[in-house]
């Protein structure tokens, strides 16, 4: 086990008409003027938006809106939204939704909380000193984003895709009542339910050794999340089950599943070169990279593999043959993504002109010229990449 700081500061309020309290959320923090950041129309049609905004009201919080937010959040609405909260003198910002309005409403906290281009900090090019202080109403149990220190951003000029992870975006509170995802799409929710999976298996999938405590808890939360994933699948109207997985959600991504190990995080980023080039949902794009970057990786470490296959997939355990375990672990989580409806390649994912051209971009834009190496379980360098790629494709 490695050294490790653990903090999560995020209040959670969790359960059944919890939205309801927003206001007093924000005025307990001592807010007065409140950007509430949203998606499309469904926040509108569902009444959860009127919600917020009696909420507001009721506390004395003043408030302006903006909607608008895509998956994959762009660039070009942040830098909107940081301008329209100067002019506005917005002191806290509020997303209503999932990890794509959160992601955006992050953006925008570190955009008017430091001077220049905002894009530098996803870039890399400067470490951000400070974020306006942002909490969520979530609409979606996926990204975990309502309590992680995580923000990923698209721009549109190249369609890069990258992210920033740091302290300073950490949200306040996250409000989260689980009747609100009851209303999305099956895919939509099954996209969650692989990004939730994805979020700890990232952390899981490393070369520390004396994670067992850890280990424990990740496996249980992956067939926890599996179980009732398949029941979300077959029940989309079940309160329990979405409880279930949107708490999920958030104990994946706040750190605590990779508390004492490294991570790996290479199926993250070569999916976002997917879901920037062909605007694909970002848990589609996860389920059709991982079992090419298992395939390709698997044999660095063949013993965490089988574990896997064995306390999770609950495959046979092969002694005189691990390998063999540790591929039918593989096959077996590839099968279980097909189940709930998700692809496996980019064929099934369905985008188009994936040609060789196209992976050469991707491999290009994900290693940033050949100067970016991925992953910790195998380092991958631009060439490596691209096989991967190859192999999902």
């Amino acid at each position: 086990m490695i050294n490790f700081t653990y903090l999560v500061s995020t209040k959670v309020v969790f359960g059944k008409n919890t939205e309801s309290q927003v206001g007093d959320e924000i005025r307990a923090l001592g807010f007065k003027k409140v950007l509430v950041h949203f998606g499309g129309e469904s926040a509108k049609k569902s009444g959860l938006l009127d919600r917020v905004r009696k909420s507001l009201i009721a506390a004395g919080i003043e408030s302006v809106e903006l909607g608008g937010v895509k998956p994959n959040p762009r660039l070009s609405l942040v830098r909107e939204g940081i301008e329209l909260c100067k002019k506005n003198g917005v002191d806290f910002l509020l997303a209503v939704g999932g990890g794509s309005v959160i992601d955006s409403i992050k953006a925008i906290g570190l955009g008017l909380a430091n001077d220049g281009d905002v894009w530098d900090f996803y870039e890399g090019v400067r470490k951000p000193k400070a974020c306006i202080p942002n909490g969520s109403v979530l609409t979606i149990a996926a990204a975990g984003s309502e309590t992680s220190i995580s923000s990923v951003i698209t721009n549109e000029d190249g369609w890069k895709k990258m992210a920033v992870d740091d302290m300073v975006t950490r949200p306040r509170f996250a409000i989260m009542n689980p009747e609100l995802t009851a209303t999305l799409p099956d895919y939509q929710s099954m996209c969650g339910v692989t990004d939730i999976l994805m979020h700890t298996m990232e952390r899981y999938f490393s070369k520390e050794k004396g994670t067992d405590l850890i280990d424990r808890m990740a496996e249980g939360l992956l067939v926890s999340v599996m179980e009732n994933g398949r029941k979300m699948h077959k029940h989309p109207k079940d309160y329990g089950v979405r409880a279930e997985v949107m708490w999920a959600g958030s104990l994946s991504h706040n750190g605590l599943t990779g508390t004492g190990r490294s991570g790996d995080w290479a199926t993250h980023q070569l999916e976002h070169e997917l879901s920037g080039l062909w605007d694909v949902a970002h848990g589609a794009g996860l389920a059709v990279i991982w079992p090419s970057w298992a395939r390709f990786v698997y044999k660095e470490n063949i013993e965490r593999f089988a574990q896997f296959a064995t306390r999770v997939m609950k495959c046979e355990m092969n002694f005189e043959d691990p390998e063999e375990t540790a591929v039918n672990g593989i096959d077996a989580m590839e099968r279980y993504f097909k189940q709930i409806g998700m692809p496996t390649t980019m064929k099934d994912l369905g985008v188009s002109e994936v040609t060789d051209e196209r992976i050469r971009e991707m491999a290009e834009k994900c290693s940033r010229g050949g100067k970016r190496k991925l992953g910790s379980m195998r380092v991958l360098g631009k060439d490596e990449m691209r096989a991967i790629y190859e192999m999902a494709r």
